[in-house]
């Protein structure tokens, strides 16, 4: 168990990975599930209907629940990752 500066107990501590996602010019956090680098293109699920879309990554970041840029229970997860090919 660890203890925050506050006095309170931090609880989940796993990390993470985030990805930072272009989808059609708006930058996005998406959840990766598989491992992905900047400048990849992937599919990620986009707007209230989900509908599915490509995207490019930007960057990606290893997070706490603490310290994501979106909280893990609103967080989206990349759905794949194109083979270059199809990129």
């Amino acid at each position: 168990m660890i203890h925050s500066m506050a006095g309170g107990v931090l609880g989940d501590l796993s990390v993470h990975t985030f990805a930072k996602v272009d989808v059609g010019g708006a930058p996005l956090w998406y959840l990766a599930p598989m491992r992905v680098t900047a400048g990849q293109k992937v599919v990620v699920p986009y707007g209230r209907e989900g509908r599915r879309v490509t995207a490019v990554v930007l960057k990606t970041e290893d997070c706490t629940a603490q310290t994501a840029p979106v909280p893990l229970s609103r967080a989206r997860s990349i759905l794949r990752v194109l083979p270059e090919e199809e990129a």
